[in-house]
């Protein structure tokens, strides 16, 4: 009876704590293995190493769900010695007829740009990333403010975000940007409606 009692008691407190949000766990999105769960479009991929390589191309490497509200975490680093371009995309409709990226949002990742979100004076990140090495940045989406932390310090926080269910994508502008090496990419979806 005491088991049994304690299991009720048990399945409540998680129902209460996964209905309150508070169960949210981070997910992982790339295993070091394989390309599950990620669609690439125009662009050319692979896991060398336990990590994505983004060999060659323009276009994405995008998730196959759509998340609204997320803590999306991932390390990035540029293999290019100098000009390396490429960033994350998130809350975009849909990739334009003739573009190989969507208009926006992005988490930029081109050299001098590191870490600014595209449009939003606020979202310029003054944390300092290092050439030639591992970054690490969390990007925090709920409703219509972000924020970003580069390397586990605040970058910035920004409102006036439209609202939608939406890809996440890794940018490949390979021929102008070099190549990129992304791992260790997590997200949270924050109100579990991963789709």
């Amino acid at each position: 009876m005491k088991a049994l009692t304690a299991w009720i008691v048990l399945s409540g407190l998680l129902a209460i704590s996964a209905a309150s949000g508070l169960a949210a766990e981070p997910v992982v999105l790339f295993d070091g293995r394989t390309l599950d769960g990620w669609d690439v479009i125009s662009c050319e991929a692979v896991v060398q190493d336990e990590v994505i390589l983004l060999k060659s191309g323009n276009g994405l490497v995008q998730t196959k769900k759509k998340y609204r509200d997320f803590v999306l975490e991932y390390e990035w680093k540029a293999l290019k010695d100098d000009g390396w371009d490429s960033g994350v995309y998130f809350r975009y409709d849909e990739v334009p007829a003739g573009r190989p990226w969507p208009r926006r949002y992005q988490v930029n990742l081109r050299k001098g740009m590191e870490g600014d979100l595209d449009g939003f004076p606020a979202g310029k990140n003054k944390v300092a990333t290092q050439a030639g090495d591992w970054n690490r940045f969390a990007l925090t989406v709920r409703g219509a403010t972000a924020s970003l932390k580069v390397n586990g310090q605040p970058a910035w926080q920004v409102d006036g975000l439209e609202v939608r269910d939406s890809h996440i994508a890794l940018q490949a502008e390979v021929p102008g940007g070099g190549q990129f090496l992304f791992r260790n990419i997590r997200v949270t979806d924050l109100n579990g409606r991963g789709s």
